[in-house]
């Protein structure tokens, strides 16, 4: 008799294949990423307007709209805030950049400040290849924004569909790109608290600290920004 992880195993594979065969590789990798080892509650759509709203808003920005399955901005916006807070959850999205394009997904995100940034880590959104920013992997297609830098060579062309994943367990903390772990770091620990001093967050005395928030969407940057498959569970 099969064991259970080996049953696992096979209908995991048997998703990434048909998913390969359909053409849609964003939910292929998504299948091929290890299972969370933990428990969990039940996967929870976002990709509904009712789910957002503006930072520090009551409505969703008018630069923002849900067209054929996908989140989209076109252009320079505000950021938007989900309307619930979340502490420990796995968050899974697919998302695609304009060419030189840079925006992020912020989590744990508070409203104190003028900006999300100033309390919330992001994971970075870019083009890697036609923005300056990929110059410093702290700051490329999956970093933990301007602390913890990411490989190179896991993000797709502008304008193709990569598939993103964060995973947020007490001070633990995964980025991950198109099945494979980008980032891996420790809230509140002596390394980071070292990385943090030596940012610009030093300046805001709450950033990263609150072990529950929003989930947040960068609109403020220029260049089209579209997501689909937006999904959260909070986990145990």
């Amino acid at each position: 008799m099969r064991s259970a992880a080996l049953i696992a195993a096979v209908l995991a594979a048997a998703c990434v294949a048909q998913s390969t065969r359909s053409g849609d590789t964003a939910a292929a990798t998504r299948a091929a990423s290890p299972p969370l080892q933990t428990a969990s509650g039940e996967w929870r759509s976002l990709m509904s307007t009712d789910a957002w709203r503006g930072y520090r808003e009551t409505a969703l920005p008018s630069g923002w709209h849900l067209m054929n399955g996908e989140l989209m901005k076109e252009g320079t916006t505000n950021d938007i805030v989900t309307k619930d807070q979340f502490g420990d959850f796995e968050l899974e999205f697919d998302w695609k950049i304009a060419k030189a394009g840079n925006a992020g997904i912020f989590y744990r995100g508070t409203e104190e400040y003028e900006k999300i940034y100033w309390s919330a880590p992001e994971y970075q959104l870019l083009d890697d290849a036609g923005h300056a920013d990929a110059k410093d992997r702290r700051t490329a297609a999956a970093a933990n924004y301007a602390l913890d830098p990411s490989p190179a060579g896991l993000v797709k062309p502008a304008g193709e569909w990569n598939s993103g994943r964060i995973v947020v367990r007490g001070g633990h903390v995964e980025h991950w790109l198109n099945g494979q772990k980008a980032v891996e770091y420790e809230l509140w620990s002596p390394q980071w608290e070292a990385k943090v001093k030596a940012s610009k967050f030093v300046d805001w005395k709450n950033y990263g600290r609150a072990r529950r928030g929003h989930i947040a969407i960068q609109g403020d940057h220029e260049g089209a920004l579209s997501l689909r498959n937006v999904r959260i569970r909070e986990i145990s």
